[in-house]
């Protein structure tokens, strides 16, 4: 598992047998004086392509987050690929902020895949859609932003944002926070059949709420599954006033119930 170490704001490591205890975490990628945009690291996804480990990640600096990319060949020494961002905020739905990227590969059609989030800075509004070739050059989608909060639902209609696709069968099915307000976070899902275009959500959502007078009180957010074969396993972070730490839940079966 690749996170936010946010008091380090670094970029943090740990590995676990079981999903549930974890190493002692090891800074993997850190802050860099070099450029005007990462002072701030947080936010992550890593997949692996090949042999080739790619991580996609969060900068922030001077009130603002891009979108940087580096690489690596055990998943532990990492080596930036641009001393640019690979993504930027510049259409005035992105506001200041780009971040929260989530990439795939699509083997079919020889291109990188990103959903990331845009808006403002302490916590973006929606959710666009980008292309690659190399996962360097990046094309944003016409009609970004493709997922936007529903004012119909209560509990996500503030913003939505940070979303993990996974690709399963013959739907691209979306993990998503919603937002009640800027403070209160819970977790849903949606499906597509491109990955695009016609969300449909879950009319169970928010599939994981927040815990009454737990450690995940006020906002649980920033989802990652994984479907093991047998079960559905789900990361997500949980916040009761400032502290913010790691959770797991877990759907039996494959069927996510849509």
């Amino acid at each position: 598992m690749w996170f936010s170490w946010r008091p380090k704001k670094s970029l943090a490591l740990v590995e676990s047998r079981d999903g549930i205890e974890w190493t002692t975490p090891e800074i993997v990628l850190g802050p860099n004086d070099k450029t005007d945009w990462e002072n701030d690291l947080n936010r992550p996804v890593v997949i692996k392509h090949g042999n080739l480990y790619q991580m996609w990640y969060t900068g922030q600096a001077r009130g603002k987050s891009w979108i940087g990319y580096a690489t690596s060949q055990d998943g532990k020494v990492w080596q930036r690929m641009s001393d640019k961002p690979v993504l930027s905020a510049e259409h005035p739905w992105e506001k200041v902020a780009v971040m929260c990227p989530h990439v795939i590969y699509d083997d079919q059609a020889k291109l990188y895949r990103m959903w990331y989030s845009g808006g403002e800075q302490h916590e973006p509004n929606a959710i666009g859609y980008a292309t690659s070739q190399d996962g360097l050059k990046w094309t944003k989608h016409d009609n970004n932003p493709i997922f936007r909060p529903d004012p119909q639902n209560d509990w996500e209609k503030e913003r939505v944002t940070a979303c993990q696709v996974i690709q399963q069968k013959d739907w691209h099915i979306m993990f998503y926070i919603g937002f009640r307000d800027v403070d209160h976070a819970q977790i849903g899902i949606a499906r597509s059949k491109d990955g695009i275009t016609n969300w449909q959500r879950h009319s169970a959502n928010p599939i994981i709420r927040n815990g009454h007078e737990k450690w995940d009180h006020d906002a649980v957010y920033k989802p990652y599954a994984i479907y093991d074969g047998q079960k559905w396993l789900l990361w997500y972070n949980g916040r009761k006033g400032s502290k913010e730490q790691i959770g797991l839940a877990i759907h039996e079966g494959e069927d996510l119930g849509f």
